[in-house]
């Protein structure tokens, strides 16, 4: 394998983010549930974050929960899980996230004939239209549950931010909080969990307006990049840089800014567009859509504008660079979390750690 593109790990920056989440969340209550999938579940990650004194593993992938399995301690399966890995589910994951009965009732049914209870986290959607049962039904839904046999219900969750946007607040969390207490009061139980969500609760968290009931979150982002889902705003005393792509140069040339011709589609089937900037010094790195998106990447030098790219490779403008970059060069630039998840999970992009 070529040694570039290559993501660059710090193992170190990365145990230091997951020490200052802890920090943050413990005087809270709220337990840790460092969330794997954006760097596939590299042991040696997760090993990180565990010495930074998280308290669970969470991933949406069976695949990545096996990868994790010699570390003691609970796992979560993080997507709703399909009817067909739930032998899977049983075997790899220790809490499994559920929205549908009749998935929670074959989960059951086959925990009980291995003479075990699963333990199980319904969701709630609260209003950004992804996974979970509507508000109307979230207590019979419950009640339902709790008596399934070879099933545990060991809590409540939510997810706020990933497909609708919307924002974590006090009273939208405040309204799980409810559901917790009204859960407990009517079917006598106490739920170990009470789960408010992603990275995008940790602004909560900071601002010490979480509610008191919640006692968990799923964190990604807020310890991987140290950087706030929601805003995009950097945390004081995180580092950013934890993963940071590094890339070849292989072409410099001056060309216009825009093409000459009849534009179509592109090899995506989107028609470009394209802002005339004259003759202009461009540089052409070797990665490309099949490894990220470009507007995932954030150069380490500011004078560069990222123009897009092909399958294989990346455009930059590099006219205003201070820097005389030659042919051969490798830039590095952080990334998004979308650049982060993508670039490690292409086979293509080399994965270094370093202490």
């Amino acid at each position: 394998m070529s040694s570039f593109p290559r993501v660059e790990v710090s193992l170190s920056k990365l145990e230091h983010n997951a020490k200052r989440v802890v920090e943050v969340c413990k005087p809270l209550g709220i337990e840790v549930a460092a969330v794997t999938k954006g760097f596939c579940a590299y042991p040696e990650l997760a090993e990180a974050l565990l010495r930074g004194g998280v308290q669970m593993l969470a991933d949406s992938r069976i695949d990545n929960l096996k990868k994790l399995q010699h570390f003691s301690v609970p796992k979560i399966l993080l997507r709703i899980p399909m009817i067909s890995e739930l032998d899977d589910v049983l075997e790899y994951s220790d809490y499994v996230l559920i929205s549908e009965i009749e998935t929670a009732k074959i989960l059951g049914q086959k925990a009980a004939q291995r003479g075990k209870k699963h333990k199980v986290i319904i969701m709630v959607d609260l209003g950004d239209l992804r996974e979970g049962f509507w508000l109307d039904d979230v207590v019979e839904a419950a009640g339902k549950i709790n008596g399934m046999d070879g099933i545990e219900l060991a809590g409540i969750g939510t997810n706020l931010s990933c497909y609708g946007g919307v924002i974590p607040s006090e009273a939208n969390l405040g309204n799980l909080a409810g559901f917790a207490r009204r859960i407990e009061e009517e079917l006598g139980i106490n739920l170990s969990i009470v789960s408010g969500g992603n990275s995008s609760s940790m602004p909560l968290v900071f601002d010490g307006k979480i509610p008191s009931k919640i006692n968990n979150l799923r964190i990604g982002e807020a310890m991987l990049l140290g950087r706030e889902t929601i805003t995009g705003i950097e945390r004081e005393n995180f580092y950013n840089d934890t993963f940071v792509l590094e890339a070849e140069i292989v072409e410099i040339k001056e060309k216009p800014s825009v093409p000459i011709g009849e534009i179509g589609v592109d090899a995506f089937g989107k028609i470009p567009v394209f802002e005339d900037r004259g003759i202009r010094k461009r540089a052409i790195i070797a990665v490309g859509k099949q490894d990220l998106q470009p507007d995932t990447l954030i150069p380490a030098d500011k004078s560069i504008i990222i123009l897009g790219g092909s399958s294989d490779h990346t455009l930059l403008d590099i006219h205003d660079c201070r820097i005389d970059y030659k042919v051969g060069d490798v830039l590095r630039f952080e990334l998004t979390y979308g650049g982060m998840l993508w670039s490690m999970t292409s086979p293509y992009v080399k994965k270094v750690f370093i202490p």
